[in-house]
């Protein structure tokens, strides 16, 4: 069974840093483009970054030049999002994502558990 497992989420102050990872197991990683998505209380799930299997990403608006996002492929399954200035709007439930369509078309899709980051003082 495919497992995406989070960690290094948490309580941080404003302007504050966090360094998220997600470790991916029984999937061909380097296949897959990986992202994190977030969702905070009472509004919809939404994309935060991604990265291909090529390491070309894509940010939202709301984080171009606070976060990072990455992956290394050769050397583990694991793709990580540096969270820098954090602020109080950055809280919510953030979830990995992992996905694939293979070339007759099927999608493949899995998400990790969810993990809290909260910014407050």
């Amino acid at each position: 069974q495919v497992q995406l497992v989070e960690s290094g989420g948490g309580l941080v102050q404003p302007g504050g840093s966090l360094r998220r990872s997600c470790a991916a197991s029984r999937i061909i990683f380097s296949n897959y483009a990986m992202g994190w998505y977030r969702q905070a209380p009472g509004k919809q799930r939404e994309l935060v970054a991604t990265i291909t299997s090529g390491s070309s990403t894509i940010y939202a608006d709301f984080v171009k030049g606070r976060f990072t996002i990455s992956r290394d492929n050769a050397k583990n399954t694991v793709v990580y999002l540096q969270m820098n200035s954090l602020n109080a709007e950055d809280t919510a439930v953030y979830y990995c994502y992992a996905g694939f369509t293979a070339d007759w078309g099927k999608k493949y899709d899995y998400w990790g558990q969810g993990t809290q980051v909260t910014v407050s003082s």
